[in-house]
């Protein structure tokens, strides 16, 4: 994290009112969140880690922008929380351990200190819950907006890592959590009108804000996910969306019960309120719970696995023979797939 190139735009080339630079950054704010031995305590070009013996690392990575992931005037806290959280997601849905974490932090031109230290605060509120360590990254300036790359890594025991790829017919599809809440937030940030529209009690409201704000990855449900699931992935893009990826990457179909999705009581109330407000919640993103195939032999301990977890499980359909496609049905039959829409980055 240790910047090696002077000449590069970086937040030492920040107004004078903003006082520090990038090496006093790293060391005031970003070093005492390095606390592994293999961060060299960020004086170094790179980090050195070993994972346990026995085990092999598994890694991802996900990029914010401001106003594209996360709005710029969220508290850095949360900011900061989201940031790791929906890489932590990814983790546990390969069944991982998160371990350690590598920070990209690329500072608008009005980063304020104030500002960053309270991001930082928001990691470590995070590291502690997690158990994660920072181990290095890069700092610089953007220019406008604000944008964040976290590199997170766990372990798994060697050759235990669960892909997209392992589903087969006859395993049981299952998700965990309430689906759609964080794209109802979504709404609800960008239209103060939304829920008053929508029917939603006040908790209600509270609920799919927070949803959106503060993803809740279920690390605890990687041990559960290891040990019985044949396929898993996490589900950012949408549930229909991702379950068709899950099924491409398998090679199978998924047929999906809609009446059997898990909804929290604001879901369904938007779900009597406006149909085509609610099929795009429910496919919108952002939901941050895991999709996971299981055989049916295998399907009550990990019901029972993941309620001892904390992170009760839900079935909501079936993998049957195919070549890559999801079948939604719903009360009166099958349901078209694309008056459900996703969230696209592109």
């Amino acid at each position: 994290m240790a910047g090696d190139r002077p000449q590069e735009a970086g937040p030492e080339q920040a107004s004078p009112d903003q006082r520090i630079g990038e090496f006093e950054l790293i060391k005031r704010y970003l070093a005492p969140l390095a606390s592994d031995p293999g961060s060299l305590g960020l004086t170094d070009d790179a980090a050195v880690y070993a994972p346990h013996d026995g085990h092999e690392l598994v890694l991802t990575k996900d990029m914010l922008a401001a106003d594209v992931h996360f709005f710029a005037d969220d508290p850095p806290e949360a900011i900061a929380a989201k940031a790791l959280r929906v890489n932590l997601s990814d983790l546990s849905a390969k069944g991982a351990v998160p371990t350690a974490y590598l920070l990209g932090l690329g500072l608008p031109d009005d980063w304020r200190e104030d500002w960053l230290e309270r991001f930082c605060c928001g990691l470590s509120g995070d590291q502690s819950a997690f158990n994660v360590v920072l181990l290095g990254g890069d700092t610089i300036r953007t220019g406008e907006g604000l944008q964040i790359s976290v590199t997170a890594i766990g372990e798994t025991p060697v050759g235990t890592a669960v892909r997209r790829s392992g589903a087969a017919p006859g395993d049981l599809l299952y998700v965990t959590g309430t689906i759609g809440d964080a794209a109802a937030g979504l709404k609800a940030r960008l239209d103060p009108g939304f829920a008053h529209r929508m029917g939603l009690s006040e908790s209600d409201h509270r609920h799919i804000l927070d949803r959106y704000l503060l993803p809740q990855p279920k690390v605890k449900l990687g041990g559960a996910v290891r040990a019985s699931a044949s396929a898993a992935m996490d589900i950012s893009d949408g549930l229909l969306a991702d379950a068709a990826h899950l099924a491409r990457a398998s090679d199978v179909d998924l047929l999906l019960e809609l009446a059997d999705v898990p909804l929290s009581s604001a879901l369904t109330a938007i779900s009597k309120a406006d149909q085509p407000t609610f099929q795009a919640c429910l496919n919108g993103g952002d939901d941050y719970e895991i999709l996971a195939c299981v055989p049916e032999d295998r399907a009550s301990t990990f019901e029972a696995d993941s309620r001892k977890a904390g992170c009760p499980v839900t079935r909501i359909g079936k993998v049957t023979p195919g070549s890559g496609h999801l079948q939604l049905q719903g009360a009166d039959g099958p349901l078209p797939i694309d008056q459900f829409p996703g969230f696209q980055h592109f």
